[in-house]
């Protein structure tokens, strides 16, 4: 299925994303800063094509199923103005629970980890995509299209938020003033990407910050004489940084763990869905955990 307004979007955003991040190698550059190196940078191009090959290849599938949920729809929209406002929000909204479980259930980890498996922050690491997402990204905008949301709409909605996502992926600009109370920012992305305890697994949104401080995610970045400079990257950083190491380290994990003879099958579920570091005898621990052992004393200065 062809959109002619995603192929606009994707001329019009290129030679933007050439600039800034141009723009972004020049004053890293100027200001001493190694934001950018050319293993990490390659990386990204590579797993942004491999998304991008798995969207296409899936997207006829997935635009008839919302197609089919679209034709009983439940609702009509008159207003133009109203129907794109929230489609915006609403779309938000879904993406923010679908970045939350991608990160708070390990089989839909093992997918999104990808996304934070450098250790750079930088405009190119937004392009450093979940591969495997477009498999089952659809189904939580589903209800959009019972709610009478055309597919090909909620499709663009979500690749023009994806510009934005893109944006935020940065050092160089600090804090954006009263935006930092709405929508997320540089900063507030790069608590995301983090690896610090204090930091993890918060910050889910896409374009508005106010599901996160609803929802109890929300963290804002601290100064580092407060707490700690950022760790980007994960917490047990890769051994290997091969093409296929890079994609499929997670899941190779996940079945060590269901091959073990020594747990059952309820514990082998729970390494499954459970949250990811989640172990039955302590050796790993979740993000909670650690939050909680930095909080007693025992973590990292």
């Amino acid at each position: 299925m062809e959109d002619l307004r995603e192929q606009w979007l994707i001329l019009i955003s290129t030679p933007l994303y050439l600039v800034i991040i141009g723009l972004e190698i020049i004053l890293s550059n100027y200001r001493y800063k190694k934001l950018y190196s050319v293993k990490d940078t390659v990386a990204n191009v590579y797993m942004m094509l491999l998304n991008a090959i798995t969207d296409i290849l899936f997207r006829g599938i997935y635009i008839l199923i919302l197609d089919y949920c679209y034709e009983h729809k439940l609702l009509s929209f008159s207003g133009v103005v109203m129907y794109w406002l929230l489609l915006l929000v609403l779309e938000d909204f879904l993406y923010y629970w679908l970045h939350r479980f991608d990160h708070e259930v390990r089989l839909f980890w093992a997918v999104h980890v990808t996304h934070h498996s450098s250790e750079k922050m930088n405009f190119t690491v937004g392009f450093r995509s979940s591969v495997f997402q477009p498999l089952y990204r659809f189904v939580y905008f589903i209800p959009l299209a019972f709610l009478g949301f055309k597919p090909l709409d909620i499709v663009f909605v979500y690749s023009a938020t994806q510009i934005w996502g893109i944006f935020v992926h940065t050092e160089l600009i600090k804090k954006m003033g009263w935006l930092e109370y709405i929508l997320v920012t540089p900063s507030h992305h790069r608590v995301h990407h983090a690896s610090n305890a204090l930091y993890l697994d918060k910050n889910m949104g896409m374009f508005l910050i106010i599901w996160d401080k609803m929802f109890g995610t929300f963290q804002r970045e601290m100064p580092a004489e407060n707490y700690q400079r950022i760790r980007y990257g994960l917490t047990k950083p890769l051994e290997k940084e091969t093409p296929v190491n890079l994609v499929f380290h997670e899941w190779k994990t996940i079945l060590g763990d269901l091959k073990r003879n020594d747990i059952g099958w309820k514990l082998k579920l729970r390494y499954l869905f459970g949250p990811p570091g989640w172990s039955h005898d302590g050796t790993r621990l979740t993000s909670e955990q650690m939050r909680e052992q930095e909080k007693n004393g025992s973590g990292p200065n």
